[in-house]
């Protein structure tokens, strides 16, 4: 495949769907699974020390099983779940965006495969991209809060 296309807007939009996808149905199933990610697009909270973060590879595989399983979420940006690291254990949560993910695994097998590359800048979603250019005008950040008194007073 044209490297263009792997980095194309398009392709991006798909891969990331797909993504989201079979980790739904991973999670639907109830059946654990693991990803390989570029470790530079995680976040954790809080932050690892040194002498954990710095013994990682440029990828890092995550299993998500037990409770890394059962307090992992998606949405449509990322992939959310607690580990603990190092022999201390160390308690954080992880955070890792859609198309970071380089590989969805389950039983051994790869699922998905991800050939693409993961630019922050450019791959937020179209979503947070038109909220921030509605929240530019001053005069919609009222009327976004009108909205939300009218939807909070719905839901009494």
């Amino acid at each position: 495949m044209p490297k263009d296309l792997l980095e194309s807007t398009e392709y991006k939009s798909i891969l990331k769907k797909h993504i989201f996808d079979m980790l739904e149905l991973l999670f639907e199933a109830n059946e654990e699974f693991g990803v390989v990610c570029d470790t530079k697009n995680i976040s954790f909270d809080p932050m690892l020390p040194e002498e954990i973060y710095g013994d990682f590879d440029d990828k890092i595989y995550f299993l998500l099983s037990d409770y890394s399983y059962e307090s992992g979420e998606i949405d449509e940006e990322s992939l959310n779940f607690e580990a603990g690291f190092g022999s201390q254990n160390f308690g954080s949560s992880v955070s890792i965006p859609l198309l970071a993910i380089k590989q969805i695994i389950y039983n051994g097998n790869p699922l998905t495969l991800n050939f693409s590359t993961f630019n922050e800048q450019t791959d937020t979603s179209s979503r947070e991209k038109s909220m921030q250019a509605l929240l530019s005008n001053p005069k919609n950040k009222n009327l976004l809060k009108k909205k939300k008194k009218t939807n909070s007073s719905r839901l009494r």
